[in-house]
C-alpha cells in the first residue's frame, strides 16, 4: 500500500490512494488537464485509477471532480449532503455513488471507512483508507477534533494531518476579523498546535508516516507545522513530511 499527493493547500487538494492495482483519487479540487499533469508526475494515468473519492463540496477540494470523472469514466463517491451542493450549481451529473459518513465501502482492493468531521460544509467527511493489513488515515478541512475523529485515526501506519495555520500569524495577518474567525472556528481549520494535540491523543505504535497537509500559505510554514507535530511524537522534526500546494509529496509505502 501507498500513497502520494499531487496537490495540498487552499487552491486545490488532490491524493491518490494505491493497493495492489487499485488506485483512488482522494479529492479533486484542480481542472481536468491540471490533474493529468500532475498524476504523470507521479507516473500515472487517469486510466490507472478506479474511482474519486470527495471530502465535501468546497471548490479546492471538488471543483474538477465531476469533469474530470466524466472525461475519464471514473465512480465518485461523496455523501448525499456534498452530492446535494453540488447538484446545487447545477452540474450535469457523473457516476456519483452515494456514501454513509458512518459505513465503510469497497473500491477493488481498498476498504474506504468514512468518518464525519467539524467543518462548514453540508455532509463533510474524511477517510481511513485499508487494504486489510494497513491503514492510511486522512483529515484535513476540520475545525476541531471528536472522540470519533481520535479513534479512527488511532492505530493507523500512516497519517496525512492538517496543519492549516499557525495561530500567531493568523492572528497578526492581514486577513479580515470575519474570516480570521471561520478559519480558526470550531467549523473552520486545525491550527498546528490543535494539529499536535489530536496526534499525541492517539495510539501512534504503528506509525510509519505522518505528514502535514492544507497549509496556509499566508499563516503558516513548513517549519513550524513540523516542528509541531514532532513535539508530539517527541522525534526529529526532519522526520514530519510536509505536503505542498505545487508538488504534494511524493510516493510514500506502508511495510
Amino acid at each position: 500500500m501507498r500513497f502520494a499527493s499531487l496537490a495540498s493547500g487552499s487552491s486545490g487538494n488532490a491524493l491518490v490512494v494505491e493497493a495492489d492495482g487499485t488506485r483512488l483519487m482522494l479529492d479533486c479540487g484542480l481542472g481536468p488537464r491540471e490533474v493529468e499533469r500532475r498524476l504523470a508526475r507521479r507516473a500515472l494515468a487517469p486510466a490507472d485509477l478506479a474511482a474519486i473519492v470527495l471530502t465535501h463540496e468546497h471548490g479546492d477540494h471538488a471543483d474538477g471532480a465531476l469533469a474530470f470523472a466524466r472525461r475519464h469514466g471514473l465512480q465518485v463517491w461523496m455523501t448525499y449532503g456534498t452530492w446535494r451542493a453540488i447538484a446545487a450549481d447545477a452540474v450535469p451529473a457523473a457516476d456519483v455513488n452515494i456514501i454513509d459518513s458512518h459505513r465503510a465501502f469497497v473500491v477493488g482492493a481498498l476498504e474506504v471507512h468514512p468518518f464525519p468531521v467539524p467543518h462548514d460544509a453540508r455532509e463533510p467527511v474524511q477517510f481511513v483508507f485499508s487494504d486489510g493489513a494497513r491503514r492510511l488515515g486522512v483529515l484535513t478541512d476540520t475545525g476541531a477534533s471528536t472522540p470519533h475523529i481520535e479513534s479512527m485515526l488511532s492505530g493507523c501506519q500512516a497519517l496525512v494531518l492538517e496543519c492549516n495555520h499557525d495561530a500567531g500569524l493568523l492572528d497578526r495577518g492581514p486577513y479580515p476579523a470575519r474570516l480570521k474567525e471561520r478559519i480558526r472556528g470550531g467549523y473552520g481549520h486545525l491550527a498546528n498546535d490543535a494539529a499536535a494535540r489530536l496526534l499525541a491523543a492517539l495510539d501512534r505504535r504503528s506509525l510509519q508516516h505522518v505528514v502535514a497537509a492544507h497549509l496556509s500559505q499566508q499563516n503558516n510554514t513548513a517549519e513550524l507545522a513540523r516542528t509541531a507535530l514532532a513535539g508530539a511524537l517527541g522525534c526529529g522534526a526532519e522526520w514530519i513530511g510536509v505536503a505542498d500546494q505545487e508538488d504534494g509529496f511524493d510516493w510514500r509505502a506502508l511495510g
